[in-house]
């Protein structure tokens, strides 16, 4: 007989996440080789509605790009300097009670281009720095093995994971890290939202589509997906086997769709929209190729290239827990002519029922126990968010204080509906908001658009001090976090 959960479990591991791309910065520092996010250009008058253009990429934009030193014009160069301060965001993050932090390893600062025969050791040693102090801090690492920052060289080279050999190089940068960090990072994470290599191929598998087959983009982009779920069991098996006590997961983008309506056509565009989503974490709990992707795959007549044992390894080597991101929901609709609004590098039709972002993503924190109780339904497995939050455009008053009540309410909502789902039997054991310090947006590019509980002294174009302060947010998520989530008022 099933005992009933009340509240968080006791052992719930609270904290915050970042990425490396978006606040070590460092780019070209200590032999670290440029990524695909070094080329992410900053607009200032990028429209929320131009996500799409903002990240398409050329060749020639590429080349021009690399050719630029700037740091004013590509943010994620700069980042927070994170590789400068993190003693001192650690300090700050373990003064709010962190019981866990998830980063990710900048592949390209163990491998610059990806292809050398021995990795960088000042890279490592920089790693060794910071878990050691996450480690004074009792805070547990949580590691992503590839977050939207793989070599560019390996982008201009082999056109990212769409060549197969991507794979062997995949694996020999997770083994170096399990080896290096086996003492000191017991959960890992293989691909960030690996479901966003249709939505923006390039920063999450390296694909340059004017380097594609004419008319064959979508069958490319399958195929480097293909090659990052092997990749994904492979070093998941590596993980177990280095480290025995490790627990490896999936990570998916989570696009909670409704129908617009109970039109039937609505109901049947939104469950089309949830099945596709599922597909990811799909190949990677289950261990196979759904059925009806399948069938999908052969209507339009995309060719995966699979090796013998491909699909024996994928079924194989399982991860065993599942990670997301969750943000906002989505409607879908048939209607035409509906009014649209933005989400995580996504565009939905507008749900009237709900309000919206700065940026308008619409907030709705019963999506979030939606999506808890959809997943665990589905898979069994235990959860954890890895992502969740809201950007901001802050006030610093005169006195140097930031009363961010919005971003309370925001959390504070979505944290109610987590302790319902956990309440109704969710296996849900953590919780990281998305950018618990500001920085730099990874859609965007911009510095203005804040999430954290602590905030950076720097504008969109790079200027500020750098200088690090609490907003009202940080002493609220330090009480929920100390109380474990009793006092949420």
């Amino acid at each position: 007989m099933m005992t009933k959960t009340k509240g968080f479990p006791k052992d719930f591991l609270w904290g915050g996440a970042i990425a490396a791309n978006q606040a070590e910065g460092a780019w070209n520092v200590d032999g670290k080789g440029p990524s695909v996010a070094d080329i992410a250009m900053y607009r200032s008058n990028l429209s929320v509605e131009d996500y799409e253009g903002h990240l398409a990429v050329t060749s020639e934009n590429i080349e021009r790009a690399m050719k630029d030193p700037d740091v004013k014009k590509y943010p994620k160069r700069r980042g927070i300097d994170f590789y400068h301060h993190y003693k001192e965001d650690l300090a700050l993050f373990a003064e709010m009670g962190f019981k866990t932090l998830r980063i990710s390893i900048a592949w390209s600062r163990i491998f610059p281009t990806g292809e050398e025969a021995e990795p960088s050791e000042k890279g490592l040693q920089f790693y060794d720095r910071l878990f050691q102090e996450m480690k004074k801090h009792n805070i547990e690492p949580i590691v992503t093995l590839s977050h939207y920052e793989m070599p560019l060289a390996l982008s201009l080279k082999y056109n990212g994971w769409v060549e197969r050999k991507v794979i062997d190089l995949f694996v020999k940068f997770a083994n170096v890290c399990f080896e290096r960090y086996k003492d000191v990072v017991k959960y890992w994470l293989t691909f960030n939202e690996i479901d966003s290599i249709h939505r923006h191929s390039f920063i999450t598998a390296g694909i340059i589509p004017d380097r594609c087959p004419e008319g064959k983009i979508e069958e490319t982009v399958y195929q480097a997906l293909h090659h990052q779920f092997v990749a994904s069991a492979l070093v998941t098996a590596d993980c177990h086997r280095i480290i025995p006590d490790s627990q490896v997961g999936c990570m998916l983008t989570k696009l909670t769709t409704y129908p617009h309506t109970c039109h039937p056509s609505d109901v049947e565009r939104a469950l089309k929209q949830n099945l596709d989503n599922y597909f990811y974490a799909d190949v990677q709990v289950f261990g196979e190729y759904p059925p009806l992707i399948k069938r999908m795959l052969e209507r339009k007549n995309i060719n995966i290239k699979m090796e013998a044992d491909d699909l024996a390894i994928i079924k194989e080597h399982t991860v065993d827990f599942v990670s997301f991101s969750y943000y906002m929901s989505l409607t879908e609709s048939a209607q035409e002519g509906l009014e649209k609004t933005d989400g995580n590098t996504i565009r939905g039709v507008k749900n009237p029922y709900l309000p919206s972002t700065d940026w308008g993503w619409q907030i709705d924190p019963v999506g979030l126990k939606i999506s808890l109780i959809e997943l665990y339904d589905r898979y069994q497995k235990p959860l954890i968010i890895v992502e969740n939050g809201m950007g901001a455009k802050d006030v610093v008053e005169s006195d140097g204080s930031i009363h961010d009540d919005y971003r309370i309410s925001y959390f504070r909502e979505h944290f109610r509906q987590m302790k319902e789902a956990i309440e109704e039997g969710v296996d849900l054991f953590g919780y990281t908001s998305w950018g618990p310090i500001d920085i730099i947006s990874a859609g965007t590019s911009q510095m203005s658009k804040r999430y954290g509980f602590i905030h950076v002294d720097q504008d969109d174009d790079g200027n500020g001090t750098l200088k690090r302060s609490r907003k009202d947010s940080f002493y609220w998520y330090k009480k929920v976090i100390e109380t474990n989530g009793e006092v949420l008022d």
